[in-house]
Formats: C-alpha cells, structure tokens, sequence
C-alpha cells in the first residue's frame, strides 16, 4: 500500500511541471501571437531568429520562426523544414499547435533535451503559425461556441488561399503523356498578379529557400493527406479517383509517420468518417485545384502533406492542452523524417559546388535539383537505387546506392565538362508548354 501512495506522488511529481505548462493554453489574437514568438526568441536568442516573409492584405506580418544552431544561415548538408498553420482562418488548432511548439522547442533544448537538441543542431526548421491572420481574426470575432464553418475561412478579400496557387497539375499530367518534364514546372505568365499577398509572400518564401519537407496544419477532419490533391480524371457519378505522385510509397510512410505518432489519428474512425491508418490520398478524398501541397511538390524539391487535426475548427482553449498532447511526439517525429533518404554535394572537377544540378533516380519520374550551394536532399525509402547527377555543360554520372532505415546517406558527385559539341539535353530543360488557361472545376469547400 505504501508502495501505491509513494508511485502516486511520483507521478504526480513527474507530471507536475508539464501539468502546469499545459494549463496556460489560450488562443492567440495577432498582438498575442506576435508576442509569444519574439517571447521565444529572446529566450534562445542563439537558436532562434524571426522574420517576415511579407504582409497580409491588411498588413499583419507573415512571421516565421526559425530554429537552428545558426540561424540565418544555410548549412550546406542541413535540411530545410518548414510547418505551416492557420492557411484557413478559421481553422485554428494548428495555429496553437505551432505556437506551443516553438515554445517546446526552446525549453526542451534548454533543458538538455539530447532528441530536440539533435533536430535542431541537424536541421533548420521555419515555423509560419498563421499564413492567413486577417481571416483569423473574423473567426475570433465569432468565438469558438458560435463560429460558423465558413466564416474568416478566406482571407479578409474572402478568397480560399488553398485554392489560390498557380495550377501545374494539369501542365504535369500533360508531361506524363509526353515524356516532358517532371520538377519545377513553370509558373504561368503574370502570375503574382493572380494571387493573393498571402499566397505571394508564401510562394516567394518558397523560392527563397530549398524546402524539402513539410506539413500545413487544417481543421475540420482528423486525417493525414497526401498528393496529389487534383485528380488526373474527371470525377465519375460523384466518385473520386486515387491520384499518385511518382512518390507514392514516400508519401504514405510520411503519412504514416504522423498519423501512427499521433494519439488517435491511426485508428481510422474521426469526425465520422473512417480513413484506413489515419491517412488519404488528396484526389481520393475529393478532388481539389490550386493548392499548396501539390504545388510545393510540382515546382519545388519540397515535399508537403496536409494535416487536418480536429472534428472542430475553432476547439474552445479548455480541449488545446489534451490535442497539444495527441500531437506532440507526431510534430517531433514528422520532423526527423527530413532525415532519411540521400542527401550529398554536387562538384565540378575542381571541387566547386553545382547548383540547379539534377538528381535522379531510377524508377521514380521525379527529379529534384541541388540547392545554390551544391548540395541536394532526396528522400526515399530504404533500398537500392540508381542514382544520377546532370548539370547543362557536364557529362552526368550515375551510382548505386543502398538506403537504410536510419539517417541519410551521403552521396557526392563530381561531373567531367561535357566534351565540346556535345549536346546534353537535360530532361528539366525540356519544353515548357503553358496551360495555365485550362478550365478547372468550381473549388469545393472540403476541410483543405
């Protein structure tokens, strides 16, 4: 009997800080948000830096957090990983759920924690809470008892910003069937004067900064969802169609990766509906044009699933500590996936980086590219592959490799000049043809 009363005030100890950090969960308003992040800056002030990546249609700044062991800087063979929340205004745990993770993160690596200190010694992680603050706001004004499932959904000119990229779907499902290019596929003509700021800022980001992986944070269904999003095919008597991207298998095990780290995702059953692992193809689900996540893969090395976390949009503050914890270790463990695959450095024969070089592998119709500075990240899941390295003017090299379960392996490549006369076609130098007038069904009003 002593033994039980000595485990309980054992436990009681052992949970007693984390008891108290949870009871401070409340929802941010922009002032507040802003606050807690410059709050963690200066609190790991040598870990973190915040910045702007633009500005609202009502002038709120796009903060981002960033964590690393130099921040501001791009280490060459260090990953960049970017979360993103609250791209729907109204849909607000992931918002939360960003926030406190910024706050999680500091005090763990303050604490000695060797797994935290790790990610961010290893990678260099961007945290943008809210991509759409002015919708947020119209949400808050409405309050989570009587928040309807529209409203502050948009921005503050009311436009859908997960139906606001530019469409390269169709441009790539045209390329399938001709052989053409399969990774940064063009942006249609004049197309920063068809977005929105908010969809500028995010898309300019994105050129900014070689992403490889990353997650956008929803509401409205508790599920893991993978690319790609627009079906190759028309919808058939109300029947989505699977739409896999030439990383299917990858996609799934990042899907994986979060819904089995998270408390109840996995187990299917959420919000009514049942998805098989807590998991679902984008187009399988519903159909869905100019969104973020297949545009983060069609036009940049970076992989992208979206996230949705709660049956409610708007949850009242009292249920954020209990989803803080259900989402926890999967935000920790998505992250670590940046880690697995191959990574390297691209040279020419006098040991200088080749940027825009392409990386390809046998048996997968996706490339990626190298980063300015050389080197390249390219997540797989473990095997042996074929691997090849071309550059415009360079003779392309190709090895075999062996991936594991554990972290990335390095593979570096050093190209020959491609004798004179030579004509190399690069497979992303092919033709470029425009649909960006291609018609697209009206946008449905799913979760995403």
């Amino acid at each position: 009997m002593l033994s039980l009363v000595w485990s309980g005030v054992l436990l009681l100890v052992l949970w007693a800080p984390e008891a108290q950090a949870i009871d401070d969960f409340q929802h941010h308003g922009y002032e507040e948000m802003v606050r807690a992040l410059f709050s963690v800056q200066s609190q790991c002030p040598y870990i973190t830096r915040i910045y702007s990546i633009g500005r609202s249609v009502e002038g709120r700044h796009l903060y981002v957090l960033e964590f690393s062991d130099s921040p501001g800087i791009h280490e060459a063979l260090e990953p960049e990983f970017k979360y993103v929340g609250n791209m729907h205004g109204n849909e607000v745990l992931g918002r939360e759920l960003l926030i406190h993770l910024c706050q999680f993160l500091c005090e763990e690596y303050l604490a000695g924690n060797q797994r935290i200190t790790s990610l961010i010694h290893n990678t260099r992680i961007h945290i943008l809470p809210s991509m759409n603050p002015d919708g947020y706001e119209v949400a808050a004004r409405q309050g989570p008892e009587f928040n309807g499932y529209l409203v502050g959904r948009g921005n503050s000119r009311e436009v859908d910003l997960n139906r606001n990229f530019p469409d390269l779907n169709g441009l790539m499902y045209y390329y399938e069937k001709n052989n053409g290019q399969n990774h940064h596929l063009p942006l249609p003509d004049k197309w920063e004067l068809q977005v929105e700021p908010e969809t500028l800022a995010v898309i300019k980001w994105m050129q900014n900064y070689n992403f490889i992986l990353s997650a956008n944070l929803h509401g409205g269904a508790v599920v893991a969802n993978y690319p790609f999003d627009k079906s190759r095919e028309a919808r058939i008597r109300g029947k989505s169609t699977y739409s896999a991207t030439p990383d299917d298998k990858i996609f799934k095990k990042l899907a994986k990766a979060y819904s089995y780290a998270h408390s109840w995702m996995h187990k299917g059953w959420n919000c009514g509906d049942y998805f098989e692992e807590g998991i679902t193809n984008g187009a399988n689900w519903y159909s869905l044009s100019k969104g973020m996540q297949d545009f983060n893969y069609l036009y940049t090395n970076c992989f992208e699933i979206t996230l949705e976390l709660s049956c409610d949009k708007f949850p009242p503050a009292s249920a954020l500590s209990r989803e803080w914890l259900a989402n926890r270790e999967a935000l920790v463990s998505y992250m670590e996936q940046v880690h697995h695959g191959i990574k390297g450095m691209v040279y020419d024969e006098n040991n200088n980086p080749i940027g825009n070089a392409e990386i390809s592998v046998a048996g997968i119709s996706h490339d990626i590219t190298t980063g300015p500075d050389g080197d390249y990240f390219r997540l797989l899941l473990p095997g042996t592959y074929t691997v090849t390295a071309s550059a415009a003017g360079y003779q392309p090299y190709s090895s075999t490799v062996t991936v594991g379960p554990a972290e990335a392996i390095q593979l570096h490549f050093y190209l020959k000049p491609a004798p004179k006369g030579t004509n190399l076609n690069v497979r992303g130098h092919q033709g470029k043809k425009n649909l960006s007038t291609a018609k697209v069904p009206p946008a449905n009003l799913g979760p995403r």
